[in-house]
């Protein structure tokens, strides 16, 4: 059943948007929403991937002759516009830093859509709650919009304020920014004009002419080329077959969960429906309905990539080759997006014209976005783990960090067998490192390469899936650990205490010990005692091996 009159027809009678102090102390409390919702202690799970490469693109010294931090760089106009700041700033300051801007953005660019779409004060904070709360929880394939810094923050900044001005119909300005999305992220702006491309299908009484969007059209495709161009140039006389292993390797071996989802089908589904719902019920207006026919301009994209999923059981390659372009990044904050801008519209309506019902539905959409925040916010003061950190014993491993970092023992330019899940060794220890499971890179031939180093090192041979990966290095025996450091110029190894090896022991503490795998004697040992303490030093340093 349609609602009598839209919220929009009553807006002569809703608050005025003035008041520069209003407006500042909105934006601020929406600023609050999201450091609630993503102030999480570096670093976050993708720092160490992002920030890592920002601070190697402006100081190649830093970390040299890293596997990862060599490869193919993708997000450039993220690197050279933020990276900078690592000049200056540490890698800890340079995350907040990154962070807290990124935020404030993000809730200028909310605040302006949701006066858009809603012009009332104070509503864009419960529905900027709503948001963090539904993609949090209600998403398809793992995205996000608050959380640690990297390119695709800055690119929702941009989507934010494409959509406003798709709400006023000013298609040309949307347009150009959407390219100015892509610019930082070339996907997410990418996917962001073919969905407004869908959505002039479904808007068949408010479509502009073709011919007056060439201004928009151009000034998108010329602010996305500096993101484009090097995204399109990985794959460049590249070996076909190497694209084909690569395009394998990173859907269905790294990135199943985003690219191939399958576990979070039914919330999702659940979240369209309600979407669904609250379309049925509001939303007539132009500015409503444009945004809107965003929101199915991205479903359609989000279906043909289930179609594709599901043509992996007989066509994988093929497959492998499409959902590498991440058809659901978009999906997975529209949706939750209607729902929160769709949901404070009809909770503002109601309380004008049946205000026991809008009330009642107020009292649950707070409820429910304070026992989220309310969540978060205790945790915040708390000293937790830093989700980066994968590894078991934390407090250990980093120790073990510290000491390679800060004893004078190991040289910058050390290369280093690690554990496989460790996210934050070069974070923490400024050292090379021969592989990690997060750290894959970009273009094929590293992709295939990333991969055989994987296999090489830390695969067991098994296809079990609780078996495929060794639990720990120390299960491999000592000549094999010196062949892979000689094979990929690491001279040091850091593992865990047990097994015991008969290599030199650099440093050890409760769960993590760090070799040295040059065979030389051993002089003296760098060994922790219970209370953490280094008790004896080395009198050699030792040099790395030249490979």
């Amino acid at each position: 059943m349609r609602l009598v009159a839209p919220l929009n027809s009553t807006r002569s009678q809703s608050e005025p948007a003035s008041g520069l102090l209003g407006n500042l102390a909105e934006v601020a409390l929406v600023f609050c929403v999201f450091i609630i919702q993503g102030a999480w202690p570096v670093p976050e799970v993708n720092e160490p991937y992002y920030l890592s490469k920002a601070i190697h693109f402006w100081n190649p010294d830093w970390v040299a002759e890293d596997f990862f931090l060599d490869s193919a760089d993708t997000h450039q106009v993220f690197y050279f516009t933020f990276g900078w700041l690592s000049r200056y700033l540490s890698p800890v300051v340079l995350a907040w830093t990154g962070r807290l801007l990124t935020w404030a953005l993000l809730a200028w660019s909310w605040w302006r859509l949701s006066r858009s779409v809603l012009p009332r004060r104070w509503w864009s904070i419960l529905a900027a709650a709503l948001l963090v709360m539904l993609t949090e929880r209600c998403h398809l394939a793992g995205e996000w919009i608050i959380g640690g810094v990297e390119a695709k923050g800055f690119a929702f900044v941009f989507v934010f304020l494409a959509l406003e001005a798709l709400t006023r119909a000013r298609w040309n300005w949307a347009f150009a920014l959407f390219g100015a999305a892509a610019c930082f992220h070339v996907l997410i702006g990418g996917w962001a004009i073919v969905a407004t491309g869908f959505a002039l299908l479904f808007l068949p009484e408010d479509r502009p002419r073709l011919a007056t969007l060439w201004p928009g059209l151009t000034l998108g495709m010329l602010f996305s080329l500096p993101s484009l161009i090097p995204s399109l140039g990985l794959t460049w006389a590249v070996d076909p077959e190497i694209v084909r292993q690569a395009n394998y390797i990173y859907v269905f071996e790294r990135l199943p969960h985003h690219l191939f989802p399958t576990h979070f089908i039914v919330r999702f589904s659940l979240l369209v429906i309600f979407w669904l719902l609250l379309c049925r019920t509001r939303w007539g207006e132009p500015p409503e309905s444009r945004l809107r026919a965003f929101v199915f301009g991205t479903l359609v994209i989000g279906g043909a990539g289930m179609i594709i999923a599901l043509s992996a059981a007989f066509a994988p390659d093929n497959a492998a080759g499409l959902l590498r372009f991440y058809w659901f990044r978009l999906v997975d904050v529209a949706v939750p997006m209607g729902v929160a801008l769709g949901g404070a519209s009809y909770i503002a309506y109601h309380l004008q014209v049946r205000p026991a019902w809008g009330k009642l539905w107020l009292g649950i959409v707070v409820a429910l976005c304070t026992l989220h925040l309310g969540v978060h916010a205790v945790r915040r003061p708390l000293p937790t783990v830093p989700r980066a950190d994968r590894l078991p014993h934390y407090r250990s491993w980093r120790l073990a960090c510290r000491w390679i970092a800060q004893s004078g023992e190991i040289p910058a330019d050390a290369c280093f067998l690690t554990p496989r899940l460790a996210q934050t060794f070069k974070w923490y220890t400024g050292r090379a490192e021969v592989v990690t499971w997060k750290d894959i890179p970009q273009d094929p031939r590293s992709i295939v390469a990333w991969w055989n180093r994987l296999q090489d090192i830390h695969a067991t041979g098994s296809m079990a899936p609780d078996e495929r990966w060794r639990e720990s290095l120390a299960e491999l025996d000592e000549a094999r650990l010196r062949a892979l450091g000689r094979k990929y110029g690491a001279n040091y190894l850091l593992t865990r205490t047990e097994p015991p090896l008969n290599l030199e022991v650099l440093y050890r503490n409760r769960h993590y010990v760090v070799y040295c795998l040059d065979q030389y004697p051993l002089k003296k040992q760098n060994i922790e005692g219970k209370r953490g303490k280094i008790k004896t030093r080395r009198t050699r340093r030792t040099q790395r091996k030249e490979v």
